[in-house]
């Protein structure tokens, strides 16, 4: 609709040079080529225009193309589906286009109907935060953006914005989307924020890849529960929770991964919808932050700030409120449809619109759509249909996976399985053997795809299977017969867990049990085997299994969440003793008695008068089924901070001459802008973290550093332990390495007051890598 308006608007009689220009463009369409301007066939190329001229700035060649748009060439820019300008050589563009965890199937910008017609699918993102390594991380995003350039090149894309990663924090494990994030941990969430930007757009500022957009700013994690849905959310949150929780994974992405796009959350926060609050968009993510970029609203969240919200009174108050507080570009067509009323209207003008194009154009700049056909005179020119799902690419899913396994219980070492040893394997549950339950949301056409089943099969002889339940709703459970298989077997592997039926976008859960049957299946069969069972979990959210923690028919526990194309073969390398699991939760798991939490109470902090019990490992003061940073191995390993290295003590001489002010508990803290950038730096100071693999097997072992404050309490509300940073290293059996950790008080010992700001707290503090060892580190001017 939009696109057809700004036709109509055009001049009926169109220049020669233009009926020329605008069949060049079909031709090009029809050819399957990239979509590209101001290539030797481009007639603004011969006309001298500067935003032609590559040697010039990409926002100077922005503004140049801009100020040569009509009004309504202009507003025709602002969906997502952006109309082509054929008297300029201009084409139509699609800015949404997704790669959470591979190419997707969502957006409008990518097709899988021409000579690729799949892509590498790696493990959903809740795995492989797991690993906790984010040169991982940096490298599976790296691979996206490859595949996507090479389908660009291919005429297979029609954009190169790809909206991911999604950053929001896994605030509540009921919330259907949080298998898409790093997790519940902040600082987790913002190293892979940094990582996966910096991975997708490539190693060059003015050659992007790809751009990446980081969503969804701020505070979103709540789909639908209890009536309240995300439409019409107002998300209630203190300026604390802001600074120390919700905002630091955005500011990451700006500051330190150089994203080019952030995108907008449906909810409304403290009574503005996020698309319409000029204090997010323009004061902190464009001006404190400094975001070289473009802001994007969700998915049609400009049309609800009317349509659900009722937020501004008319259709052309609501553009002109988003556009003016910062937005550049509506997912919808919302703003095609009612910006040039808005304009008429007088609610905004052009050059507000100006302002959004030109954030615009100048992404689509740096991604080289002015510079000619880009398979001939681009960096990434040279991609092609080689560069996807090739055997690095392959290699790499699988890894992701591998690392990403967490091994929950392994009573009496009952894994690994010794394959020689297995004479016959019963198979059973519905995630066993259905390549969706792999995928996760947000997914493309794997290229390839190994169930556990078909693994397993690889691995041993006599293997037999049962669904047990038609899907993982397991309304139904075929416990009779899953009772005589497991019997009558030498052993017996369960893949339960959830699906996309009980978690995803839309979609909340309203239970943290095992769905349907699925726990008296799992118990049923459990009592009946010959020994303890293997229960391997595929799930994205935490579930509460404490029957099976605690049960000891069952021996050992797998949470392998959505695995991606080569998850199977993962699990099945685990299973075996081939890959020795080192992966560690990012998320608590809760008991059931959590539902009773409503999930629009915002609060991280707990609340002890009122019963309140907090949220994440950060301030939850109830006993987890499972803790954050849990994992074990096939190894044992020790950490130790080594003191004989004479570790680094940061300078606080540089404090003598700042005030510090008092705390609600008689202490006192210095203001980390009082400190100042100067300060902060002089302030980091490195530590060393011994790592000791006592065996049997090489394995990975990935470090977490904790913060903790000995006088921590709730008067200040600080935070029970707070992540410094992690590092994975790969040790083997009987070796001992040292790995490194630069400290930066400023970001890693500071904590956030209740109006927002950062303080260090004078006095001690302990950096901390096992339970019972601490290091100290004192504040004292």
């Amino acid at each position: 609709m939009a696109a057809t308006a700004g036709i109509l608007l055009l001049p009926l009689l169109m220049t020669t040079t233009a009926v020329m220009m605008q069949a060049a463009l079909f031709r090009q369409a029809e050819a399957g080529e990239p979509p590209y301007s101001c290539g030797p066939r481009s007639a603004s190329l011969a006309q001298g225009y500067a935003f032609c001229d590559a040697r010039l700035p990409a926002s100077r060649r922005a503004a140049d193309l801009v100020a040569r748009l009509t009004v309504a060439e202009k507003v025709a820019q602002l969906g997502d589906e952006a109309s082509g300008v054929p008297r300029l050589g201009v084409p139509p563009y699609k800015w949404w286009s997704e790669g959470l965890h591979g190419l997707s199937y969502w957006g409008h910008g990518m097709h899988f109907d021409g000579s690729i017609r799949g892509i590498t699918s790696f493990p959903q993102v809740l795995l492989t935060a797991a690993s906790f390594d984010d040169q991982l991380w940096f490298r599976i995003a790296q691979a996206i953006g490859t595949e996507a350039r090479a389908l660009y090149n291919l005429g297979q894309a029609e954009g190169l914005t790809i909206w991911s990663p999604n950053v929001n924090i896994f605030r509540d494990p009921r919330w259907g989307r949080g298998q898409e994030t790093p997790g519940e941990d902040p600082a987790t969430a913002s190293k892979y924020a940094v990582a996966f930007v910096r991975g997708l757009q490539g190693s060059s500022p003015a050659a992007l890849r790809t751009s990446a957009c980081c969503k969804h700013a701020t505070a979103y994690d709540l789909e639908d529960w209890n009536g309240v849905a995300r439409y019409n959310f107002n998300a209630k949150v203190t300026a604390q929770d802001l600074a120390d929780t919700y905002n630091p994974p955005f500011k990451s992405c700006v500051v330190d991964g150089k994203a080019t796009c952030i995108m907008c959350a449906y909810t409304s926060i403290n009574g503005v919808p996020a698309c319409a609050d000029s204090d997010l968009l323009t004061k902190t993510v464009r001006g404190e932050w400094g975001l070289e970029g473009y802001v994007s609203s969700d998915c049609d969240a400009v049309a609800i700030m009317r349509d659900a919200q009722r937020y501004a009174p008319t259709p052309e108050d609501t553009v002109a409120v988003a556009i003016k507080a910062g937005l550049d570009l509506n997912c919808g067509n919302y703003t095609q449809v009612h910006g040039m009323a808005a304009i008429q209207q007088g609610k905004m003008t052009e050059k507000d619109v100006d302002k959004a194009l030109t954030n615009l154009f100048t992404v689509r700049m740096r991604l080289g759509h002015f510079d000619g056909d880009p398979r001939s005179n681009g960096v990434y020119g040279h991609l092609g249909a080689a560069d996807v799902c090739t055997k690095a690419h392959k290699d790499l899913a699988l890894e992701a996976a591998q690392d990403g396994i967490v091994l929950l219980k392994n009573d009496a070492g009952i894994l690994p399985l010794d394959r020689s040893a297995v004479a016959s394997a019963a198979v059973i549950g519905p995630n066993a053997n259905d390549p969706f339950a792999l995928n996760g949301n947000y997914f493309g056409p794997p290229c390839e795809t190994t169930t556990p089943l078909q693994a397993i099969q690889s691995y041993v002889k006599g293997v037999r299977f049962l669904a047990g339940c038609s899907s993982a709703a397991c309304v139904f459970a075929a416990t009779g017969q899953a009772v005589a298989l497991a019997s009558s077997s030498d052993h017996v592997i369960l893949f339960m867990g959830l699906s996309q039926e009980q978690e995803k976008e839309g979609l909340d859960r309203t239970s943290l049990l095992l769905p349907g049957m699925q726990q008296n299946l799992i118990t049923a069969v459990a009592s009946a085997a010959k020994r303890p069972v293997i229960l391997v979990l595929l799930t994205g959210g935490p579930v509460d299994i404490t029957f099976a923690k605690n049960n000891p028919k069952i021996g050992a526990i797998l949470w392998a969440g959505y695995p991606g194309q080569a998850g199977g073969l993962a699990i099945a390398k685990v299973l075996f003793g081939d890959h020795n699991p080192s992966g560690r939760l990012p998320v608590t798991w809760y008991p059931e008695e959590f539902t009773k939490v409503p999930m629009t109470d915002m609060r991280m902090r707990a609340d002890p008068a009122t019963g309140y019990p907090g949220r994440s490992y950060r301030f939850y003061q109830g006993k987890p089924v499972y803790k954050f940073g849990y994992g074990l191995s096939y190894s044992k390993f020790s950490r130790r901070l080594v003191s004989g290295t004479k570790p680094g003590r940061p300078n606080t001489n540089l404090l003598a001459g700042l005030t510090a002010n008092p705390t609600a508990d008689g202490g006192a803290s210095y203001h980390v802008e009082e400190i100042g950038a100067e300060g902060c730096e002089q302030l980091k100071f490195p530590t060393v973290v011994e790592v000791q693999n006592h065996g049997p097997m090489d394995g990975k072992h990935s470090v977490l550093m904790f913060l903790r404050w000995p006088n921590a309490t709730t008067g200040v509300s600080r935070p029970t332990s707070q992540l410094v940073g992690f590092q994975s290293q790969h040790v083997k059996a009987g070796e001992k390495v040292r790995v490194g950790f630069e400290v930066s008080p400023c970001e890693h010992l500071s904590r956030a007051t209740e109006n927002g700001k950062k303080v260090i707290d004078r006095g001690s503090h302990l950096l901390m890598v096992e339970e019972d060892d601490g290091w100290e580190i004192s504040f004292e001017a």
